[in-house]
């Protein structure tokens, strides 16, 4: 499938085995990330969460009393950790699925995306299924890294990630997320004047904060958009009255409507 030639599918499958637990501070984390919607705004609601790992963004629009959750991904263990914590919700139903064969219709109410279309290689294609499958007037919102504020990052780990990084063992680059992990855990507590991101990052425990690092390490493909890149994405997927936020100072939430 193109997904895992171009994209990380199985790389990710391997960090949902691992961190496939729902964390409380997951939920400040959903809400940030898709800052459009209040908790109310997902009640009687059927969404589509797209490229869902281990169902942590589906968790909370299904805790907030939406009427079906549809929960789509390519990798069976990804797939597995989904559908156990999922598994309190009778209206939830998780479906192998790949992001550019979405199967639905003028059918969703909102179909969401978070940090999974800056990891594929054709991002216009699954902006284009979801778009497909909302219903008139029904929203397609995504979150995707923000190359503003992210200069650090595509100085030094973004060529360490794509050139050896993304190849190494997975079992491998786990154990050495350690290392960058124990100097972030240090750096967001005696650094002034951060950015929000860090902040945040303050508040979560040790183990959350490898996740991410290591998150960010095994990818083939990160992108980071600027502010106007995402807004084309969403314009040229046809989506209309398109809203932008800046998340975290480091990253784009992008909500657009389909046309009623």
């Amino acid at each position: 499938m193109e997904e895992v030639r171009g994209g990380s599918p199985d790389r990710f499958g391997f960090e949902w085995s691992k961190y496939c637990e729902i964390r409380p501070e997951y939920e400040e984390q959903f809400r940030r990330w898709l800052p459009f919607y209040k908790p109310s705004d997902w009640s009687g609601k059927v969404f589509a969460d797209v490229g869902c790992g281990m169902g942590r963004n589906s968790y909370w629009p299904l805790k907030y009393g939406a009427k079906e959750g549809r929960s789509v991904d390519i990798d069976e263990r990804s797939l597995a950790a989904a559908r156990l914590n999922l598994s309190s919700f009778p209206n939830s139903k998780v479906e192998f699925c790949s992001a550019y064969d979405l199967p639905w219709e003028n059918e969703i109410d909102i179909v969401f995306s978070i940090g999974v279309i800056h990891h594929l290689e054709y991002p216009e294609r699954a902006l284009a299924a979801m778009k497909r499958a909302v219903k008139p007037n029904g929203q397609v919102a995504i979150w995707v890294y923000g190359r503003e504020n992210n200069g650090w990052l595509l100085w030094a780990l973004d060529p360490a990630r794509k050139f050896l990084l993304s190849w190494l063992p997975l079992p491998l680059l786990h154990l050495l997320a350690i290392f960058p992990a124990a100097m972030l855990w240090v750096v967001v507590r005696i650094l002034p004047n951060q950015l929000e991101y860090f902040r945040l990052l303050r508040g979560l425990s040790f183990g959350n904060v490898r996740s991410i690092v290591f998150d960010q390490m095994l990818p083939r493909i990160s992108n980071y958009w600027r502010k106007d890149e995402v807004l084309s994405l969403m314009e040229r997927a046809g989506l209309e009255r398109i809203e932008l936020a800046w998340v975290n100072e480091i990253s784009w939430a992008a909500r657009g409507w389909k046309q009623g």
